[in-house]
């Protein structure tokens, strides 16, 4: 089972499009959803009979993550709805083009705080409660199931790119990269992996399959602590992965 955040995104459109066949999904979104057959939605195939609401395989739930209450009842849903979480995808993010410089006074602070909150506070949130409700006290049967959290972060956390505008979403992507180091650390005493996705832009750069990709690679894996990086303008569209410090 995969709780996914930014659901209704292009990668999250990607993921439930790709591996609903493969997941259960509960899908978190602010306002767009994903275009599968959901709760609200079901389709005919003439081939087949109707697919009735309950057997999507895609549950959808609107929340602002931002909201700690939100985060509260999104995690009260998955556990309630599904009984687990084996996968946890954090993808739900706030990226703001600020198109003048990091001195313009209170309004490039404002836009700081609102990537901060979105890219960094709420995915450790998220993380934490579900830790707290439902993993800490199931190392062996978290350990058996192979639980994880991708966090998805991007090659803006590590590269300063020749524009200006992207200051506060750089630093919060730096942060989220920082921040899953210390998850890993501290989550894997219950048997819960941590691991980040860090894409160059897509699908201008690199596709948004080849991203989602990545974290069922991670998610079918055993590693922790690690970032894999998709970036078509070094490594020709493949996915690598490196070790923190190596």
């Amino acid at each position: 089972m995969c709780l996914l955040t930014g659901a209704g995104g292009l990668l999250g459109n990607e993921f439930c499009s790709t591996y609903a066949g493969e997941y259960d999904i509960l899908a978190v979104c602010k306002s767009r959803v994903p275009g599968v057959p959901s709760q609200y939605e079901s389709y005919v195939d003439p081939l087949e009979p109707e697919v009735p609401y309950a057997a999507a395989s895609v549950y959808i739930v609107y929340a602002d993550l931002c909201d700690v209450h939100d985060i509260q009842r999104v995690v009260d849903v998955a556990l309630a709805r599904y009984g687990r979480v084996d996968l946890l995808v954090n993808n739900a993010a706030y990226m703001d083009g600020y198109p003048n410089t990091m001195i313009d006074g209170d309004t490039a602070m404002v836009n700081l705080v609102q990537h901060m909150q979105t890219n960094v506070i709420a995915p450790l949130r998220l993380s934490v409660q579900l830790a707290q409700q439902f993993w800490a006290r199931r190392a062996a049967e978290n350990r058996a199931a192979n639980r994880n959290i991708v966090n998805i972060s991007s090659t803006s956390g590590s590269t300063v790119y020749p524009f200006q505008g992207q200051a506060g979403y750089a630093a919060s992507k730096a942060a989220l990269d920082a921040l899953s180091g210390h998850m890993a650390a501290e989550f894997d005493s219950f048997g819960v992996r941590v691991n980040v996705v860090a894409p160059n832009s897509f699908p201008s750069i690199v596709s948004t399959e080849s991203v989602a990709k990545a974290i069922v690679q991670l998610d079918r894996g055993t590693v922790t602590g690690t970032t894999v990086t998709v970036d078509a303008q070094t490594l020709g569209g493949r996915v690598t992965s490196y070790q923190p410090g190596e």
